[in-house]
Order: C-alpha cells, then structure tokens, then sequence
C-alpha cells in the first residue's frame, strides 16, 4: 500500500526546477536583496492578474491583513466584522490593530460568512468587514459590498486560499476595498517562505501599504508614521512570477480532482462541499464533514490516505482570545464544523491513482 500525501511540496519545485534555479542565479547576482525590480515586476504581474491596479508585496498573509486594515485607519476603539469558522490569523490581524474581531456565523452549506447575519453584529464602532474565501471558494461579495455601502463601511477581503478563483466570472482580488494574500507554500500560489501581498483598485490605500511596509518610509531616512519592516522579498517574488504563469493550469487539476471527489463520493455517507452556481473554487482544500470524524479520519490513515482538520478549534475557544469571554456554545455553527470537518489530499501534483487511493479509502472507511 502507497501512501498518499496530504499535499506534495516537493512536486511543483521539481516540475520547474530549470526555471527555479535560474531565477535563483539571477537574483542572487543582481546584488538588490530588499524591494527592487523583481518585487516591482511580481507586483505588476499579479496585479494584472487579479484585473486590479495595484498590488502591494509584503512579508506574509497576515501582515497583508494588518498593514491593509492600518491604511483603512482601523484602530483602538473599532470594530471589524470577522467569520466565527476561519484560521486565527484573520483575527490576529484585527486585534493586532486595536480592534476588536466581531465574529459572525458560517452559512452551513459553505461554510464562508453568511452575509445574512452580518447587520444584526454591527455597531456604531464597526469600521470593516472582513470576509475570508475559505477554502478556495468565494464568499458571497455582492451582498457583503451592498450592506457595506448602506453602512459607509470598507470591505477587506481575506484571499489567503484563493488565488484565481471567481466570483460571478471575476477574478477575485478587485472586489473589495482591499484583498490580502498570502503566499504560504502551501498555497496555491506559494513561495518558498512566507510570503504576501495586498490588491487593491484604491489609489491611498495602496500609497499609504508602501509606506507602512517600509518602516513608515518612502524616501530613505524620512520616516512619515510609525511604520513596520514587512517587504516581499525579491527571491520569493521572483519565484512567485514563475509559478504565476502555471497557476491556471495547475488550479484547473485542482478542479479534475474535486470534479472526480464530488462524483465518486456522492452516495458514500459523507458531507461533501457545496458549490453555489456563482462561484467557481480553485479549491485549495477539498473539505468533507461526517459526525464521526476523527474515527474517519483514523481509518483512512490506516488505508495510507493522509488527511487534515482545518480547523480543530475555532478562534473563540483559542487560550489566545479566551479574555473575550465568549461562553463555548456562543458560535455554534463554527462549533459543529470544528467537530466535522475532514480535508482530504488535493493538489495539482496528486496523481489520478493516488486520487483513485483515496476515493477507495473513502467509500470503505465509511
């Protein structure tokens, strides 16, 4: 029996590793290592990519998420409306701010915020809403951005899984105020390091991203505000542009694989995602649920399936937040997915016999 790997992070190196290391060559020779030409151009490719005229590099996705809440002024005293169901780090960026994390519901179905359940959670102090494209599936903008203009709020999108996907035929990353990225490797798009950005269509914020990135600086030793050292560095960047031009192609495998998931395991016992009409996912996690996970979870270990939880505990009942008090039944939704949710190996270098593996282990497990 072969093991399959929850996600291969060798595999995409070894399929460029001509245009890697060239890229490494190049950089390492062109004695600019902070910012430069190849930061510029990553950012103008991207940019392009995501049909958005700015791009901002930055040293990871959560401080893509903190710097863009700083230029849209949020700060002590605000409010920023955050899913109860996502990665702590959408949180963390918040509180890093001042601010405070208002948490609200999932639609079960998609497990993204439920746009819903968004007005009965704002205050007078609400300055953001922050919807995160969990899993590599949009959230539903187009409500989200009318209960924002109603309320004069801004809207940050938190993109960190969903690099190429579409919302209503449009890319992601030009819909909000802001869009914030990381390039984690294991991403969709991912350096060899931490990694991030921010799009965004927004004249200021984008100036006021370059300077906060940069130690509160544009012009060497003339320091504006009180700023932060997080700036892309030119080797990820570069390594970024290569990968960028095989991120279509290497989504559209993610999509085979789900397509094959979402047929073979349809009459199996087992929650599979759904997809609303208008969203098309690069899915990068293929999200189950069962009442028995961890169970489900033992028995495809054992059948050589490797699998993850995304996530085991949510933000509320981190030891991180539990000064807000939050009783444990306060989220639910976020609760019971918690307790269900199971992802299962997806990734453009995933073999059709290694997906064949787990479709199997699955249908027998159950």
């Amino acid at each position: 029996m072969k093991q399959v790997p929850f996600l291969d992070l060798k595999a995409p190196h070894q399929e460029l590793q001509a245009e890697l290391d060239a890229v490494w060559a190049r950089v390492r020779d062109s004695g600019w290592y902070i910012l430069g030409p190849e930061v510029e151009a990553f950012e103008q490719e991207y940019a392009e990519y995501c049909g958005v005229r700015h791009c901002v590099g930055v040293a990871n996705g959560l401080d893509a998420l903190h710097l863009a809440l700083r230029a849209m002024d949020v700060g002590t005293g605000d409010e920023v409306i955050v899913p109860s169901n996502t990665y702590i780090a959408t949180w963390l960026a918040v509180s890093q701010c001042g601010a405070t994390p208002v948490p609200v519901e999932p639609d079960p179905a998609t497990h993204n915020l439920d746009p819903d359940r968004i007005e009965a959670a704002l205050t007078p102090r609400t300055k953001v809403i922050l919807p995160v494209h969990l899993y590599g599936q949009p959230a539903d903008l187009d409500p989200i951005l009318a209960i924002a203009r109603r309320h004069g709020l801004r809207v940050l999108e938190d993109a960190a899984q969903a690099h190429g996907a579409r919302y209503k035929d449009r890319r992601v990353g030009a819909h909000g105020d802001a869009v914030a990225w990381s390039f984690y490797p294991g991403k969709n798009l991912g350096a060899l390091g931490d990694a991030g950005a921010v799009t965004t269509n927004d004249d200021t914020i984008a100036d006021r991203l370059r300077v906060l990135r940069n130690y509160g600086s544009r012009v060497k030793y003339v320091n504006e505000v009180q700023g932060w050292n997080s700036r892309l560095d030119p080797l990820q960047a570069a390594i970024l542009r290569v990968k960028l031009a095989h991120l279509d192609a290497w989504n559209a495998r993610r999509v085979e694989i789900a397509a094959l998931y979402l047929r073979e395991l349809a009459d199996c016992g087992v929650r599979l995602p759904q997809v609303p009409e208008w969203s098309q996912p690069v899915w990068h996690l293929f999200v189950i649920r069962h009442p028995q996970r961890d169970g489900l979870q033992q028995r495809l270990a054992e059948a050589g399936v490797d699998t993850l939880i995304h996530y085991p505990i949510p933000p509320h009942r981190q030891q991180a937040y539990a000064a807000q008090g939050w009783p444990e039944a306060a989220f639910p939704i976020a609760e019971q997915l918690a307790g269900e949710v199971l992802s299962l190996p997806i990734g453009p270098h995933l073999s059709p016999d290694q997906a064949q593996q787990v479709v199997a282990a699955v249908r027998a497990a159950h």
